[in-house]
């Protein structure tokens, strides 16, 4: 999720570049190097350096949730927590609508019914993934003064502390897979999968495809099998994520994480799917399914869907 510095094709060719820009561009031929292309790829003659350049600056993926801030939508909230035998112990069902108007958006509660202990006696969540799906699609209240703009707001775990702290580091794990994501123990650099030397550890593909009608390139990074003594250096297992040929936006994404590292350990799948709201791409579907444990708290296993609907933009 870091912005992108837009500048015209002759300003570029004024400026000197500097000792990082030139850095990046030899990491990022040594990964065009490594990724498998398919015959069609092959075919299009591809700037495989700049596909890997743009993969790595997207800031589509985490623009389409700010989108939320800015637009009216109904969703249905499925969230479960199921207990060590598979059976759900407590949960959410509810439709909500989030209206926007004058700067400001709030949320109504169309139907709800929760069962078990998800809310504690004070009527808060009794469990971080409902607390995680709540920071995206929930609004607490009017909150007022939202923009969709992605530039110069950067996710910065280092500002905050505490729970604040772990639901910047959370959201680094959700929006920017693949990115290094300081502050978290034992795994914060084990996620930047476009270092050259953890890139060693993957298998890279691109191949051409179809998301919904839109051309799209479909980038596949997987883990390699027989990893041995260096499988404890892999936190993705795998990533799959549709770009649109047109614009390089990010219209679908699914991923693997887990990782064990004594005092926590997770396991996390994640399915999104995006659609288009006028000129603006917005989640429309997504999956989680989650099973962490993290010393003195109990093991979590979650499970939620959101289904995204009815998109109005009143401004």
């Amino acid at each position: 999720m870091k912005s992108l510095l837009l500048l015209s094709f002759s300003s570029l060719l004024l400026l000197p570049a500097t000792a990082q820009e030139n850095e990046d561009s030899l990491d990022n031929a040594r990964l065009a190097k490594m990724v498998s292309l398919t015959e069609v790829i092959i075919r299009s003659d591809l700037n495989i350096a700049r596909f890997i350049n743009q993969v790595k600056k997207d800031t589509s993926f985490y623009k389409a949730f700010r989108n939320l801030r800015v637009l009216g939508f109904t969703s249905w909230n499925d969230i479960r927590i199921r207990d060590k035998k598979g059976h759900i112990k407590a949960a959410l069902m509810s439709k909500t609508r989030q209206l926007r108007s004058g700067g400001c958006r709030r949320m109504e509660t169309i139907s709800e019914n929760s069962s078990g202990d998800f809310y504690d006696a004070k009527g808060r969540f009794n469990y971080y993934t409902a607390e995680l799906y709540a920071g995206l699609f929930f609004t607490e209240g009017t909150v007022c003064g939202e923009t969709n703009i992605v530039k110069g707001t950067d996710l910065n775990p280092r500002s905050k502390s505490g729970l604040a702290k772990h639901k910047e580091q959370l959201k680094m794990l959700f929006f920017n897979p693949g990115k290094r994501i300081p502050g978290i123990p034992f795994i914060g650099d084990k996620i930047d999968i476009f270092d050259p030397d953890r890139a060693e550890l993957y298998d890279f593909q691109i191949d051409f495809g179809d998301y919904e009608g839109e051309s799209c390139y479909i980038f596949s990074i997987k883990a390699r099998e027989n990893l041995g003594g260096k499988k404890d250096k892999i936190v993705i297992d795998n990533m799959v994520t549709w770009f649109s040929t047109r614009t390089m936006e990010v219209l679908a994404r699914n991923y693997d994480m887990s990782y064990n590292a004594g005092v926590y350990d997770f396991d996390v799948h994640m399915e999104v799917a995006m659609t288009r709201s006028g000129n603006l791409v917005v989640p429309k579907l997504l999956r989680y399914i989650g099973n962490w444990d993290v010393a003195f708290k109990k093991r979590e296993r979650g499970v939620f869907t959101a289904t995204l609907f009815d998109f109005e933009n009143n401004e």
